[in-house]
């Protein structure tokens, strides 16, 4: 019987299509189930350089186009209109990946076209002179490129051949061109190299390419996907993320990092059902990340990647936070959170009348409460210091200036009347909550057979603690996902020193499947290219990280008004919708949640859908940066980009109280807006009224 498998690349040209294509393109499938393709007309085409494409007439105006892979199936790649859809099929070639064994898709006549008009003679310098051809074969490239890459000179001509070349023979070319030696490219590959591939069976080679090929089990499962079609996409791995996920053991603790649209969270959704379903009912995996939006959106993805009840039963996704509450409230029943109005009010009167340090202009001047708060998170807290002796011996790295003894004394004396005051409330912040779950686990039986972490470079060495506490040493104990260039809050934290050892099985993912190369361009400029401190206490890099998709340039507008600027976003978004987006795959990001409220209401007044939590509504989806963390979207905007929003004042420590806080400070903002610009997948939209924020690049 004839099968039909969708193309992953399919999906979103299918969320975009009117709703009358997308029933043309139903029926077209559903002939496919009821065995009747040869009414469907598969076309040849003459001139086509692949022999195995056909296409499918949908409707009057669009035709679809098909892979035979033999054995009477076939991929449905594409749905275009009539001449797109045969320019697409006739340029197009199917070929097996000679090491990877997976089907690769490459625009032959693009390549001709580059070859013969876009490339001088041989250059002096070639990018690629350092790679043999044995060493191109070795990675997989094919033999009748390496002609085509003896010539090219720049990294602005290799990005030029991106979407005419195979994705993962142009994925190893980036590599190569981004600095990689040979020797670390084939590492990025060994887990993926199959033996005794044969290059004419691509039905073998679809089913190894997930990310590109999905296979249907019947009518009801393609209904679900076509139904959400974006959603499906989030959840898909790719090559190098399903190796780190499927891996069936790990001695101990492993760390896996990667920068934005690497695939982190998609991975550790994978792992975690990898994990669930290996384990009898009764025991349990629990997925968590650093707060309940994004432990909501894990709750959600993990709902797309698995239908089996059993297995959902066995994985708990909560917060760090809300679990650690409800750890101590079972012997604590008054227990109450200290809200951050109280908590800010306090630090506020202990600054008023506490230390003294002298500026720059030798004025005697009290610390701040921003100083004096985070000095108890970030050193005594994070140290569990509890008396004035071991606090006046306890190091401060990653807090600037020095203090002196006295200083200290003083500092304490104004940090323990801030911790007496919430005592005296009966109030807990969630840091202090984190510190006592975990010394409550400690004196029993650790609850959970595995643990997967997502988003840890925010997590306070707390937190880190009780996390460590839930899971019993040992392998798989701990799968754990981070990105120091995400880094959004003011934890530094070295797993080692917490008892969690990650030396020998750290995994670093390198390609961002998420971002276009346009996207990603722009989002790296706004860091300062100094290295960030990873968890394993090691200087992170960029180096290798690149994006292997291309797409339209992010577009920067700017406003005499806000109004002005609101007006915009309404026709931006708005056009966006009526293109065919769906509403919960469009986002709107904005520094404040004041913006987040202005923007929220005029969207809703010009009668767009604006998802709303609380009532269970789904549309747009507009958030403060912070809380659009670990979060996609097809189409994204960020707005009020301009000066004395972005960096916020009130996130700022003085540079003439703490110029190395000041410096940490600026760079958390710069990590901020990182994160804002990197959740956008295919097209983003930049916006400020005024002046704009220093911390956007420079146009290039």
């Amino acid at each position: 019987m004839a099968e039909l498998a969708i193309g992953l690349g399919f999906l979103p040209a299918y969320a975009r299509l009117q709703r009358r294509v997308q029933r043309a393109v139903d029926a077209a499938i559903g002939k496919f189930a009821e065995h009747t393709h040869a009414g469907l007309h598969l076309e040849r085409l003459a001139g086509a350089r692949d022999p195995h494409i056909r296409t499918i007439r949908v409707d009057q105006f669009y035709r679809g186009v098909v892979l035979c892979l033999g054995g009477d199936r076939y991929a449905l790649l594409d749905v275009l209109p009539h001449e797109d859809a045969i320019a697409f099929a006739v340029s197009r070639r199917f070929t097996v990946n000679q090491v990877l064994g997976v089907l690769e898709m490459r625009d032959q006549a693009g390549i001709e076209e580059f070859a013969g008009n876009e490339l001088p003679q041989r250059p002096s310098a070639a990018l690629f002179d350092h790679v043999s051809v044995a060493d191109f074969a070795r990675l997989g490239v094919d033999e009748d490129l390496v002609p085509l890459l003896r010539v090219i000179a720049t990294d602005q001509q290799l990005e030029s051949l991106a979407g005419r070349l195979p994705e993962a023979q142009l994925d190893v070319l980036k590599g190569l061109a981004s600095g990689l030696p040979v020797a670390e490219v084939w590492a990025e590959l060994a887990d993926r190299i199959v033996s005794g591939v044969d290059t004419d069976d691509l039905l073998t080679a679809a089913h190894r390419t997930p990310e590109r090929i999905r296979f249907v089990s019947g009518p009801m499962e393609l209904a679900a996907i076509l139904a959400h079609p974006f959603d499906v996409w989030r959840v898909f791995l790719h090559p190098t993320q399903r190796d780190v996920a499927y891996r069936a053991t790990y001695s101990g603790p492993v760390l896996v990092t990667g920068s934005a649209g690497t695939g982190k969270t998609v991975t550790g959704l994978h792992r975690a059902v990898f994990l669930a379903e290996r384990l009898p009912d009764g025991q349990k995996v629990l997925l968590t990340t650093f707060t309940r939006a994004l432990a909501d959106a894990l709750t959600r993805q993990l709902y797309r990647l698995t239908t089996d009840p059993a297995v959902r039963a066995r994985i708990d996704v909560i917060s760090v936070d809300k679990l650690a509450y409800e750890i101590v409230a079972r012997d604590n029943r008054r227990l109450a959170v200290a809200d951050s109005e109280v908590v800010d009010q306090l630090w506020e009167a202990a600054a008023k009348t506490g230390p003294t340090y002298l500026n720059r202009a030798g004025q005697v001047t009290t610390f701040s409460a921003a100083f004096l708060r985070h000095e108890w998170e970030q050193v005594v807290l994070a140290q569990r210091l509890s008396t004035i002796e071991a606090y006046r011996d306890a190091p401060r790295r990653g807090r600037g200036a020095g203090l002196r003894a006295a200083q200290r004394e003083q500092v304490w004396t104004a940090i323990d009347a801030v911790v007496r005051e919430l005592a005296r409330r009966r109030l807990r912040t969630h840091t202090q909550l984190a510190d006592e779950a975990a010394a409550i686990l400690g004196r029993g039986t650790a609850p959970y057979q595995h643990l997967v972490v997502d988003e840890g470079q925010d997590l306070h060495p707390a937190q880190w603690r009780l996390l460590r506490a839930l899971v019993a040493p040992g392998p798989n104990d701990m799968f754990l996902l981070a990105d120091p260039y995400q880094r959004i809050y003011d934890s530094h934290v070295s797993l080692a020193q917490l008892g969690i050892e990650v030396r020998g099985r750290t995994r670093r993912l390198t390609v961002n499947y998420r971002t276009t190369h346009e996207i990603l361009d722009l989002s790296v400029r706004v860091l300062d290219g100094d290295p960030a401190i990873g968890l394993d206490g090691r200087d992170d890099t960029l180096r290798g990280y690149r994006s292997i998709t291309r797409g339209g340039v992010p577009e920067l507008a700017a406003h005499g008004s806000r109004d002005g600027e609101c007006e915009a976003l309404i026709e931006r978004v708005g056009t966006w919708l009526e293109q065919g987006v769906e509403p919960h795959a469009v986002g709107v990001a904005a520094r404040t949640g004041q913006l987040v409220k202005t923007v929220s209401r005029i969207l809703g007044e010009a009668h767009i859908p604006v998802a709303d939590d609380k009532r269970g509504t789904d549309g747009v989806r507009v958030a403060t940066m912070h809380r659009m963390k670990g979060l996609e979207f097809q189409c994204l905007a960020v707005v009020g980009l301009e000066a004395g929003v972005l960096p916020a004042p009130h996130a700022l420590t003085s540079a003439t109280e703490d110029p190395h806080a000041h410096r940490q400070d600026l760079q958390r903002e710069r990590c901020l807006l990182f994160v804002a610009l990197t959740r956008a997948r295919d097209v983003l939209y930049l916006s400020h009224s005024g002046m704009p924020s220093p911390l956007l690049p420079v146009s290039r």
